[in-house]
């Protein structure tokens, strides 16, 4: 099976590309050629083919057609913040680029074979604001940031390609995934990531959203493993007889408080003395109001949430060696 990689040299690409590299298969299926593509790429093993440059240059297209990929894990864009303040970037980069990749995987289909598996990493940010209480599958998405307005477009012509049977679709809502590394990242949500840097190092660190602010938090590992498996699952039909082929990641709920307590529990710190909070209504309204997700279908079909706060707090910070000082306490 060739697989292929888009947005390797990012935060989540780079710990889905590790996955794959440590577990060697798809399913029953070996991965017998790997491709990173980003626009910059870190040192890779010798076993794990480069495709370096920017998603849209008609050379990379050309490179990633060539490459003729069997799976391809979709993670390149640009990110919520930085798409909101160049929204002709986001359209060459999360519309016009990804849909010109989805042709090309379509087309370079051998004739007789099975269409090319496409995993496509969407966003939450489709809903957009407010949500109603809870978030069920039948949620309309309104999105609120150019950039969910691009993924939900993507999330359609895809489906739209499964229909048709060029591709077989399968498209993910990631939720706050955590924790990325300290620096810009242009993600608005990148607070969330924050509070788990800061106070692990027992630093101060001031939010913009409120103690009771909730949001959607997974780590990253637990992320990859979920477009992992999305690329083996077996769609089950919806109540319509129409196969589903966009899921919202099951996702622990968690207030600012309770994740600032579960921290404190796990490194000794005195959180609640180092968190100072600023709301600001626009990013609140936006991140910080996140009811019940109903995502039992998405369960049934065997994606995870982290399990626990603590679980979720340790495994996202696994990855910077940050060593809990009551790894034995219990999650909030």
């Amino acid at each position: 099976m060739r697989v292929l990689v888009t947005g390797a040299g990012g935060f989540i690409g780079a710990t889905l590309l590790q996955l794959l590299q440590q577990v060697g298969q798809v399913g029953p299926q070996r991965i017998t050629r790997l491709a990173a593509m980003d626009r910059t790429l870190p040192a890779l093993p010798d076993s794990v083919e480069r495709i370096e440059g920017e998603l849209q240059d008609a050379q990379v297209q050309s490179r990633l057609a060539q490459f003729g990929a069997d799976l391809c894990f979709h993670l390149a864009a640009v990110p919520g913040g930085a798409a909101e303040a160049d929204p002709a970037l986001s359209r060459r980069v999360n519309l016009d680029a990804t849909l010109d990749l989805f042709n090309l995987l379509a087309e370079g289909r051998t004739r007789g074979s099975a269409p090319p598996v496409v995993v496509y990493a969407s966003t939450i940010a489709v809903y957009g604001t407010p949500l109603p209480d809870p978030v069920t599958p039948g949620t309309p998405t309104r999105p609120a940031l150019i950039y969910g307005a691009h993924k939900r477009a993507c999330e359609i012509l895809l489906a739209d390609a499964t229909r048709r049977g060029v591709l077989d679709g399968r498209s993910l809502r990631l939720p706050g995934i955590v924790a990325r590394p300290r620096a810009a990242s242009g993600l608005v949500s990148a607070f969330m990531s924050e509070l788990l840097h800061a106070l692990a190092a027992g630093e101060s660190v001031t939010l913009p959203v409120g103690p009771q602010a909730t949001a959607w938090w997974m780590s990253a590992q637990r992320c990859a493993e979920n477009l992992l498996h999305a690329a083996t699952m077996d769609p089950m039909l919806d109540t319509q007889g129409h196969m589903e082929r966009t899921w919202a990641l099951p996702v622990l709920r968690l207030s600012m408080q309770e994740v600032v307590d579960t921290l404190s529990a796990l490194f000794g710190v005195e959180g609640r003395a180092l968190v100072r909070y600023a709301p600001q209504e626009p990013v609140e309204a936006v991140f910080g109001r996140y009811p019940v997700l109903d995502d039992r279908i998405a369960r049934r079909l065997g994606l995870r949430d982290d399990g626990t706060a603590a679980e979720l707090v340790q495994r996202a910070l696994a990855p910077y060696a940050i060593q809990a000082a009551n790894p034995n306490s219990s999650s909030v």
